[in-house]
């Protein structure tokens, strides 16, 4: 499962879930048929993680979510304090307050016939609240991951805009069988000019004689993590560029890694089939790791 390992948790089985403000179990939490995110994939979608009862970056990520809503021409019918206060009542029902994974997703609505016309709707944007205690494989974070080039690239913006959470994943599930076609676990998209953009589910880093590089952003998410990574890099005197890069510098990196919500930074210990870093976490990921964590720590007063 790549850097979205995790350790299974029984609890999940029968955790409350918040669908338009209204609390369901989980074997009843359904929505319609007719919902605009289950007929055509229109909506948008965040996630984002409960540590020590704090929830990290969550402006962020509520930024990002109305931006994305935006780009779609997708109206969300309440404030962002009514939704934080939807996301506490979801959490303290369920009595959480650590390692806890959020998936928040508001879509068109519901449709009164199956017509991709976003304006053709007949109720507010359905909003969806799924959390569960989901704690990350720590392993993961130190013996890495393997990764491949994928031949299903990143698009442009005119197409499908890349920059945005839609809930439309088939570019990204598509990157994701090719990668375990190819025996990665996961793969790296390229944009529509052949560099390097982003992989089918996390963002991607080099790390070349000191220094860190990322892609230009153009042609994926703006990552949050990825963010907070390049922010601590500047803050902590690190040269750090987005860029243009080719699949050739990948190969040529004295090491690599991958940001996540869920996982954080994991590092890369395999690319196409051929050690990187001579098979192990290299010593920038590896620093970067730990000032990711004091960052969170900071975060939520640890």
């Amino acid at each position: 499962m790549g850097t979205h390992e995790y350790t299974g948790d029984p609890r999940n089985a029968n955790v409350w879930i918040s669908i338009d403000g209204e609390l369901f179990r989980r074997p009843e939490a359904k929505i319609s048929v007719m919902d605009g995110g289950f007929l055509l994939g229109d909506g948008v979608w965040e996630a984002f993680r409960l540590h020590h009862g704090n929830l990290v970056f969550i402006e962020d990520h509520l930024d990002r979510l109305w931006h994305g809503a935006d780009v779609i021409g997708l109206e969300i019918s309440i404030s962002r304090q009514e939704l934080i206060g939807r996301i506490q009542e979801v959490v303290s029902a369920n009595e959480m307050f650590d390692q806890v994974h959020i998936r928040l997703i508001v879509t068109r609505g519901l449709k009164p016939t199956p017509y991709q016309a976003p304006w053709v709707v007949s109720s507010p944007p359905t909003i969806v609240i799924i959390p569960e205690n989901k704690r990350a494989n720590p392993q993961r974070a130190i013996e890495g991951i393997s990764l491949v080039t994928v031949d299903v690239i990143r698009g442009p913006q005119n197409a499908q805009d890349p920059r945005i959470n839609s809930l439309s994943k088939h570019n990204c599930i598509a990157g994701c069988l090719d990668a375990k076609r190819k025996g990665g676990d996961e793969g790296l998209m390229l944009d529509p000019n052949g560099n390097v953009s982003t992989c089918n589910s996390t963002h991607f880093f080099i790390v070349k004689s000191g220094e860190v590089w990322t892609s230009t952003g153009e042609y994926c998410l703006d990552g949050i993590t990825r963010r907070k990574i390049i922010d601590l890099c500047k803050a902590n005197g690190i040269a750090c560029f987005e860029k243009d890069f080719t699949t050739e510098d990948v190969r040529t990196a004295d090491e690599a890694f991958v940001t996540g919500t869920f996982a954080g930074l994991t590092p890369v210990v395999r690319y196409d089939g051929e050690p990187m870093s001579e098979g192990k976490r290299g010593p920038m990921t590896e620093h970067l790791q730990n000032l990711y964590i004091e960052l969170i720590k900071s975060q939520c007063g640890d």
